[in-house]
């Protein structure tokens, strides 16, 4: 840690110097990147400041505990193990934020839910993800919006897209990725024997505008009337949207608004992030044979999670964590396992870095 900790306080007082000069206004765009610079520094810099801090109070009462005064150091016993208590958490707080931030975790997010094996039982459980993911961002602030949904006669879905919008999206997310497995009874099982099934998860960070060019020549566009499982939400104008990316085959639809306009631009939103995905791969399949991380690693193969019903548990496999409390997790109460595996993402990095 304290060679890129050295390095930062160096350069943020650089920083703290060069904004107090009279003429540091005078080229107003290079002003403004070493402001926001110094104001990202600033929270390192103030956090260190506490963490010294804490750890002189500690070296004051261990010396205290050494001084041979009886009084005193009967008060350093009783103070001593809240001290290293709060020195530790500063310091492993300092150096969660020297981890270098990914560019993308602030960004929107595109979710994709489909169906594994296990046929009708399988949609159901996608169905149930599906729902989960809703209730999840609606327990953290966040705007969910569905823009394509493909379901069966029974209530389950075969495949559904939709977007998750708000600070911190991706952030919480990532690590959905992959593929989620069920064990329980179905109801149509008379004997009662317990089937597994499973769905997968794809979370994308969303794309803009400036990381993906499309040429319009390279798309096709079909229009085709919109539809449900049992002739539900049946649509009289072909108001629903299929884009086809030619040089990728990749096949993106819409269907969820009336207005053949909005379904283009939400499909364009989703091939858009596909393809800004797609550029991404290499990078992430070169960061892996580097180092193969068992947290967000982005293989959406690996089986990353359990939902037992007869148990009433959820295990995540990358962690080893298991919470007993099942119809929570699905209604939403996701964030317990998503911060574990946020802390222990950070833990492991923080392993592998040159800090």
């Amino acid at each position: 840690m304290n060679g890129k900790l050295k390095g930062i306080l160096e350069r943020y007082e650089e920083l703290t110097n060069k904004l107090s000069q009279p003429d540091a206004m005078a080229d107003m765009e290079a002003w403004q990147q070493m402001l926001k610079e110094h104001s990202a520094l600033a929270e390192i810099a103030a956090k260190n400041t506490k963490y010294e801090a804490a750890a002189r109070e500690v070296a004051e009462l261990a010396e205290a505990l050494q001084s041979g005064d009886e009084e005193l150091a009967a008060i350093a016993c009783e103070e001593l193990p809240g001290a290293e208590k709060k020195a530790e958490v500063l310091k492993e707080e300092l150096l969660v934020m020297l981890i270098p931030r990914n560019p993308d975790d602030d960004r929107n997010v595109v979710i994709e839910v489909r169906a594994g094996t296990g046929g009708e039982e399988a949609a159901l459980f996608a169905a149930d993800l599906l729902r989960m993911y809703m209730r999840f961002a609606e327990r953290q602030g966040l705007e969910y919006e569905l823009l394509s949904i493909n379901e069966t006669e029974k209530g389950g879905l075969k495949e559904a897209v939709a977007m998750i919008r708000g600070r911190g999206a991706y952030s919480r997310l990532k690590y959905e990725s992959g593929v989620h497995r069920v064990q329980r009874v179905p109801e149509t099982e008379a004997s009662g024997r317990i089937h597994t099934s499973a769905a997968t998860v794809a979370v994308l960070p969303e794309a803009e505008d400036v990381d993906v060019q499309i040429d319009p020549e390279e798309l096709q566009i079909d229009t085709y009337r919109s539809g449900g499982a049992g002739g539900q939400h049946v649509n009289k104008t072909e108001s629903a949207v299929r884009i086809t990316h030619l040089p990728t085959g990749i096949v993106v639809q819409c269907q969820d608004e009336r207005s053949q306009g909005r379904n283009k631009e939400k499909a364009m939103k989703v091939l858009k992030t596909r393809l800004f995905d797609m550029m991404q791969a290499k990078q992430r399949q070169e960061y892996a044979s580097e180092r193969r991380s068992q947290v967000g690693s982005g293989d959406r193969s690996e089986r990353i999670r359990t939902y037992n019903f007869p148990q009433g548990r959820v295990t995540d496999h990358r962690i080893g964590m298991t919470i007993y409390s099942l119809e929570e997790f699905l209604d939403g109460d996701i964030a317990e396992m998503t911060g574990a595996l946020v802390l222990a993402d950070r833990k492991e990095r923080l392993q592998n870095s040159d800090t």
